[in-house]
């Protein structure tokens, strides 16, 4: 199927809610998710193997525990939680780059990469083990293939882009990825209560006749 990214923003941002993340990091997830769909990477994919993941039930073992040196946790970072964290230190990247531990689907911290370039007006390199990633903020350029989990990232202000990947308008999700998401999406809607359901059936219990 494929689906406009309004749709896939839209559902991205009630799958990540209703997989336990606060609204303002569902709306990150959801903006992460169209961005990275728009260069032409399977960014449903990705949010939902990082939903199924099930860090949100307790993010702060997955988030940097210090922002100082290394940037790492006990546990796997949550990309969308440090991706955040990554835009906010966007000026630093000019002096240093910017090492992260542990990290699943790497492929979610590129939106914010994109962000930090807008901010500091340079292209944001991103690599891992077999992989290299260039944006200038609009445009997305990789080489090698964003695994499922890096034990090490780099992200530096450096590189450019000579063959940006293509934009996409429209993102084709496969059918149980979807499905994925809308499972979490559900999660997001009140349960019906005896007084919407009668609401909802027209004339409920009433007899007009």
């Amino acid at each position: 199927m494929s689906y406009a990214l309004n749709e896939v923003e839209a559902t991205a941002k009630r799958a990540a809610r209703g997989a336990g993340y606060n609204w303002g990091l569902a709306e990150e997830a959801a903006k992460a998710t169209r961005w990275l769909c728009a260069q032409g990477l399977d960014g449903t994919a990705v949010l939902a193997g990082l939903l199924e993941a099930g860090y949100a039930a307790d993010l702060s073992a997955h988030v940097p525990q210090s922002l100082q040196g290394e940037w790492q946790a006990g546990a796997p970072l949550c990309p969308l939680a440090t991706g955040a964290a990554v835009s906010d230190c966007a000026a630093g990247l000019k002096q240093a780059p910017l090492e992260l531990g542990s990290v699943s689907q790497p492929a979610m911290v590129l939106p914010f990469a994109a962000l930090a370039a807008r901010q500091t007006g340079t292209c944001i390199t991103v690599e891992g083990k077999g992989f290299q990633a260039v944006t200038d903020g609009f445009q997305l350029q990789c080489e090698g293939t964003l695994p499922d989990a890096a034990d090490r990232l780099t992200i530096r202000a450096a590189g450019n882009i000579a063959q940006p990947n293509p934009s996409c308008t429209r993102a084709e999700p496969e059918e149980s990825v979807w499905a994925t998401l809308n499972r979490y999406a559900h999660k997001t809607y009140a349960p019906a209560t005896e007084e919407s359901r009668l609401l909802g059936a027209g004339a409920g219990l009433s007899d007009n006749d």
